[in-house]
């Protein structure tokens, strides 16, 4: 990294291009793309359908790769690392909350949230007790065993953020995370992920609702694959 200030970031992008090929069309999903993100902040991501950030958002959450450009994580140059590299960063450093939730729909809340835990090789005892410990973290202390038929959209929204935190993740991203909640539901989220961010976490988040962005300390946009907005919301730059 070239810079003091990129040498603190927890994610450091430089010159980030995506191109797809469909046929004769060549599709520039991403298309020069630098900024750094801070361990610590709260980011959100935003832009019209086809502006890239979901792109953008499989790249940082080592699910693909760039055509061109650099990407580090936690130092770690992982733009060009090998496949084995990337599913253990996927699963020690980086947490997963999408807008579908994701969930096993025949396990219960205890099983969904123990997952990465049975990939990783952890004895079923220490499985139990820091799944247990992560959901009693997002407010399911009494619901550890009921499976996601029997929860409410905000309750299976909150046994994935568990999940995703059960490693204690360097980052956590969220993918329209309120997209499939009701407005009741999705504030609970919000607040959820407020409290969880006031505890050290790191996490960027894509919604396309800038009230949703809002609850970030800065939102960067994105249109035709380039960061055209990268805003600082005062209110949360010093929280």
């Amino acid at each position: 990294m070239a810079d003091n200030e990129g040498d603190k970031a927890l994610i450091v992008i430089r010159d980030l291009e995506k191109i797809f090929e469909m046929g004769d069309t060549v599709v520039r999903a991403l298309a020069g793309v630098s900024f750094d993100i801070q361990q610590g902040s709260f980011v959100a991501i935003m832009g019209p359908s086809g502006s890239g950030k979901t792109t953008l958002l499989d790249i940082l959450g080592c699910l693909s790769r760039p055509t061109s450009g650099t990407y580090w994580l936690t130092k770690e140059r992982v733009s060009h690392l090998p496949e084995s590299r990337l599913a253990q960063l996927r699963n020690h450093e980086i947490g997963f909350v999408f807008q579908n939730f994701n969930l096993l729909a025949r396990s219960s809340a205890l099983t969904n949230v123990e997952l990465p835990l049975l990939y990783d090789g952890v004895s079923r005892k220490e499985r139990i007790r820091r799944a247990t410990e992560a959901l009693a973290a997002v407010g399911l202390q009494d619901r550890i065993y009921h499976r996601p038929n029997e929860l409410s959209g905000g309750q299976r929204q909150r046994v994935a953020i568990a999940r995703a935190l059960v490693n204690n993740p360097s980052i956590l991203f969220a993918d329209e995370p309120t997209g499939n909640l009701d407005t009741k539901s999705g504030e609970s989220i919000l607040r959820l992920f407020d409290e969880i961010h006031e505890r050290g976490n790191t996490i960027v988040m894509v919604t396309h609702e800038r009230e949703v962005a809002e609850h970030a300390q800065r939102i960067m946009s994105f249109r035709d694959g380039k960061l055209v907005n990268d805003e600082w919301l005062d209110k949360k730059r010093n929280a």
